[in-house]
């Protein structure tokens, strides 16, 4: 797993029942747009990541494109916190607290 996937993973735990989009994703992240979207189309290929597009009529009266929004799975936060675990532990790092535990989902979270 790729660092860059890593942070992109991070970013989809800091609030796993939070929808968010591309260029939020981006920021939290510290990724530019070109690496942050092949890796959001390869999770969502695993099935750890839902998409969905943006209600149009909120981004036309916004005046703004329309966002496509992610969230991870509950079967992909937890394969991610696994992986995450193993990506720290083969650097010799000490698990931070949400490696330890799987953070917990709220409503709505597959």
């Amino acid at each position: 797993m790729t660092l860059q996937t890593q942070l992109v993973l991070r970013a989809l735990l800091e609030d796993p029942a939070k929808q968010r989009y591309g260029l939020e994703l981006c920021e939290l992240a510290g990724l530019p747009s070109g690496t942050i979207y092949p890796i959001l189309a390869r999770l969502e290929q695993a099935g750890w990541v839902l998409s969905s597009w943006e209600d149009p009529s909120v981004h036309e009266e916004a005046g703004r494109p329309r966002r496509r929004f992610y969230r991870i799975t509950r079967d992909g936060a937890e394969q991610a916190c696994e992986a995450l675990a193993r990506a720290y532990r083969s650097r010799g790092q000490p698990l931070p607290g949400w490696a330890v535990a799987p953070p917990a989902t709220e409503g709505g979270v597959p």
